[in-house]
């Protein structure tokens, strides 16, 4: 009896996680799909497949942490001696640019 509960949990996991990741799969499509616009034929094949497989399940944020991480570093040690809506205007600026 336990065994078959115990199958019957796992069965359920697996049965719930497949959406879930088909779900974030749609997602990426979507997000590659609206940055395609304008793109044709072979540019537009070789371009989803590249953004498709960029980051093979790992969200694209997650891809790009180190080199913002890096730029969070740069930014904090300029913005020293800066406080409140200064630091604030001046950690935007930095990060985007």
């Amino acid at each position: 009896m336990k065994k078959f509960i115990a199958l019957t949990v796992m069965g359920l996991m697996f049965s719930v996680s497949a959406p879930v990741m088909a779900g974030a799969q749609q997602e990426k499509m979507k997000a590659c799909n609206v940055e395609a616009k304008g793109k044709k034929g072979d540019e537009r094949k070789n371009f989803m497949k590249a953004c498709l497989s960029k980051d093979k399940g790992i969200s694209a944020a997650a891809e790009n942490k180190p080199a913002q991480t890096s730029k969070m570093k740069t930014c904090n040690e300029e913005a020293k001696g800066k406080k409140g809506d200064e630091r604030k205007a001046f950690m935007s600026s930095c990060l985007k640019g």
